[in-house]
């Protein structure tokens, strides 16, 4: 497994990012039989050549939302109120009506490490990210579509998919 080249990850997903968008619209129109299968049996296949801690790019560019039992849980491992916690770390985006982080890289990065210093506990939002396996696939590819530009595991999936279609 190699390290993950942002640089380069940047440069494919520029080169590559219109199509793989117009990809992903036509499997969410319509999908191709076993797409659930497909996918999950393709996941082991992305795994063995991303590592994340090699990354952390969705840490560094992202932000999770928050939702009311994480902000109480992370919260209380600080010793905080919740209310206490949101003034220190978060912002309400009101558009989407969301608890975010107040700013990028996620404060909870370690970036000599890129290990989350909260992961036991980190949001509902991060421990499924990068959302790959799911039982409805076809539900996810409007996520795909925007992650496909932050992760590499994301995109790498989507490579996969495309080069399987073409079989």
């Amino acid at each position: 497994m190699q390290p993950v080249n942002l640089r380069s990850f940047k440069r494919q997903v520029k080169l590559n990012k219109r199509r793989m968008k117009t990809f992903l619209t036509k499997t969410e129109n319509n999908p191709p039989r076993h797409l659930d299968k497909i996918t999950a049996a393709l996941e082991p296949e992305v795994w063995a050549e991303i590592d994340c801690l090699t990354c952390a790019n969705c840490c560094k560019t992202m932000t999770p939302t928050y939702t009311a039992a994480d902000i109480k849980r992370i919260a209380s491992h600080f010793k905080q109120t919740p209310q206490e916690f949101k003034d220190k770390w978060l912002i309400y985006e009101k558009k989407d009506k969301d608890w975010q982080n107040k700013k990028q890289p996620c404060q909870f990065l370690n970036l000599k490490d890129n290990k989350c210093s909260i992961y036991e506990i980190r949001p509902l939002d991060c421990s499924g990210f990068p959302h790959l396996p799911r039982k409805k696939m076809v539900d996810y590819m409007h996520v795909h579509k925007q992650n496909i530009e932050y992760c590499p595991a994301t995109y790498k999936l989507v490579e996969k998919m495309m080069a399987k279609a073409k079989l």
